[in-house]
């Protein structure tokens, strides 16, 4: 496969990420990442939080566009993927929805500048109480009590930094107990495996649709040193897992629309008592997606908000 990839940015508002992502999937993006500047702007809870953000980046927190990115392969069929998507989106303003200027357009980029490029928006990020998830390039003064989760998201997706990832760490960093095993659906770059398995999880299953994630993921898994309790399968949502191994928390970060179609089939391999955490879920797709829990036999725990995204905890 060439290095060369096709970056396809979408500019628009919130409101409408879910729909721009799911156009993006149903025209075979097979990754999305969500530039939203409401997410570089933190609650400063501690007065150093702040040293790990570029200067930049709290600047840009004030605009108000935000922008859904995919890569694509320089060998698919990019007029056509592009020109789709363009239409599609255009058309969500029948739906009432603000897609902003909805503009589409693209760049060429090398695996190695994208990664490169990226770094100056990835620092080290405290999530949970003990949790850090430090870039392999970045230093870090480690504190006691300290779990340091070392990532390099290559051309996968998933870093920590934003609010919908940040919310499954600090849940698995409450439900993950010494002899948990679990699952994590569409587990990009392995972010919340690896999470799970360093917080002691026996056995973690991370399964993604996208090769390229696959293989960002098992190269994260090593180089955190928990390729012992966890792999990563290429695989569309559920269908690489085993029926007979069943699994304490099932994680899955993906959008509000797979939450649901998932949710028909995850209590067939989750125990019973187990906990299902869902997110990449926006605010006005919470009553959706807890109905459907609800009427595939789930009990809706809990739901979480974050800026504009919700995490929803069921068993």
């Amino acid at each position: 496969m060439s290095d060369l990839w096709i970056e396809v940015t979408i500019e628009t508002k919130t409101e409408a990420v879910e729909a721009v992502t799911n156009i993006l999937f149903e025209n075979g993006a097979q990754g999305a990442m969500i530039e939203d500047p409401k997410d570089l702007n933190p609650e400063k809870r501690n007065e150093y939080d702040w040293d790990y953000v570029d200067e930049n980046m709290l600047e840009r927190s004030k605009e108000d566009i935000v922008k859904v990115k995919t890569y694509i392969s320089d060998e698919k069929d990019v007029e056509i993927f592009i020109s789709k998507v363009s239409e599609e989106v255009k058309a969500l303003t029948n739906f009432g929805l603000d897609i902003g200027s909805g503009k589409v357009y693209t760049d060429s980029v090398r695996e190695d500048d994208w990664a490169n490029n990226w770094k100056q928006y990835y620092k080290p990020t405290r999530i949970g109480k003990n949790i850090i998830i430090k870039p392999e390039w970045e230093d870090y003064l480690e504190e006691e009590g300290d779990l340091i989760v070392e990532m390099n998201p290559g051309m996968a997706f998933g870093t920590g930094n934003h609010e919908t990832t940040s919310m499954c760490v600090a849940n698995l960093e409450k439900y993950v107990k010494k002899d948990s095993t679990v699952f994590d659906i569409g587990c990009g770059s392995g972010i919340l495996g690896i999470v799970a398995a360093k917080l002691g999880a026996k056995k973690v299953l991370g399964i993604d649709i996208d090769e390229v994630a696959v293989k960002v993921a098992n190269e994260n898994i090593e180089k955190n040193g928990v390729a012992g309790q966890m792999k990563a399968l290429k695989g569309n949502l559920a269908d690489k897992i085993d029926r007979n191994t069943k699994a304490d928390i099932v994680v899955a970060n993906i959008m509000a629309d797979i939450v649901i179609l998932l949710s028909k089939d995850v209590r067939a391999f989750l125990k019973e008592g187990g906990i299902f955490i869902s997110s990449g879920i926006i605010l006005a797709k919470i009553e959706e997606v807890s109905k459907a829990l609800e009427e595939n036999g789930f009990e809706v725990v809990e739901v979480q908000r974050k800026g504009e995204w919700a995490c929803i905890l069921a068993r």
